[in-house]
């Protein structure tokens, strides 16, 4: 009875604990960008390009440590480690995953803001009925920075006028 196992010839399972090849379900992913944060080498890139209004979440699996970092901060559980163990390859590109998003776009002045529909949709699912003002936080997520910047402006001097008076 032989000891050695004829591997690759005879396959071979990863125990269940093991840390193996990342995978991202593109259906899950909001965009959110914190798998990104938190990986220590780099494997994970946030490109957003304003001009076509999408982000890409750039998984680079060489580039890997499998600390799985990403999978514990992952809000929608989008990205997971696999078991499978074997990442060779002839081709460089076997080893990238991209996932593209859209971009939300500002109510006010159309521009591109820093967070994806999908995380815009998340995020108002998540507010409880009758906890805040559902309507005033729906009317302000969709803003760009400037826009947010020059509600903030308008409302305060609204308050201080009305403190006047």
């Amino acid at each position: 009875m032989p000891i050695t196992k004829y591997y690759p010839f005879e396959p071979e399972q990863a125990p269940l604990e093991y840390r193996g090849v990342p995978e991202i379900n593109p259906h899950l992913c909001v965009g959110c960008g914190a798998c990104v944060n938190v990986c220590p080498p780099d494997a994970l890139i946030k490109i957003d390009d304003y001009e076509n209004g999408t982000r890409k979440i750039v998984l680079d699996i060489g580039r890997c440590i499998r600390c799985a970092r990403c999978e514990e901060v992952c809000p929608t559980r989008a990205i997971r480690l696999t078991r499978e163990f074997e990442a060779a390859s002839n081709d460089r590109i076997c080893h990238v995953e991209i996932v593209e998003l859209k971009l939300a776009k500002c109510r006010e002045c159309g521009k591109y803001v820093d967070y994806t529909e999908r995380q815009l949709q998340k995020v108002l699912s998540l507010i409880p009925p009758g906890i805040l003002e559902f309507d005033r936080i729906r009317e302000k997520l969709p803003l760009c920075r400037e826009c947010k910047r020059l509600l903030t402006v308008v409302n305060a001097t609204k308050f201080e006028e009305e403190m006047r008076e």
